[in-house]
């Protein structure tokens, strides 16, 4: 079974019970928030090396270093292939922040949009710009539609219901 299938299972329940199961994605939660707080304050590293290597550097056990992967994936420059993980693939965390800050928002995860760290990495004004853009991304704009005595889309001229209208009917 690969790190990323055990994750998967690990992460899904895996038998616990409802206070084991928020005890879990607290811990989980409280070492995400440690190691993004690194990440953002030594924001200039690209981290790179073997799986294991990452995993020990960041003092996270390898189960859950793989689920914080999981997490960070959609951030990186060149995602990876979380499938094909195994202990000794190289990995090269190389983020791009602004997709990182806006992914934060979409996570809905305050815990580590709100970190202090960010001041460092992007000014308030690009944060600011990114949750207009991730709010704007949550509207919905519903499409006008034509109505009878509107003038056809098709560009004739006419009204639609004497155009193309008459072709829907």
């Amino acid at each position: 079974m690969s790190l990323y299938s055990e994750w998967m299972e690990l992460a899904q329940n895996a038998g616990r019970t409802q206070k084991e199961n928020e005890q879990f994605w607290q811990q989980y939660f409280d070492h995400e928030k440690e190691l993004y707080k690194q990440l953002l304050s030594d924001h200039e590293t690209t981290y790179f090396g073997s799986f294991d290597t990452l995993a020990d550097g960041f003092e996270w056990d390898h189960h859950h270093f793989i689920g914080f992967l999981d997490g960070i994936n959609t951030s990186l420059k060149e995602p990876l292939d979380l499938d094909s993980i195994d202990h000794d693939t190289e990995i090269t965390l190389d983020i791009d922040y602004e997709k990182l800050l806006f992914n934060m928002y979409e996570a809905k995860a305050p815990w580590l949009y709100e970190l202090p760290e960010w001041d460092g990495v992007l000014d308030a004004e690009k944060r600011a710009e990114i949750f207009r853009e991730w709010k704007a991304s949550k509207v919905f704009v519903a499409e006008k539609k034509v109505g009878p005595n509107d003038p056809c889309p098709c560009g004739s001229g006419k009204k639609y219901k004497k155009c193309c209208g008459k072709l829907a009917d």
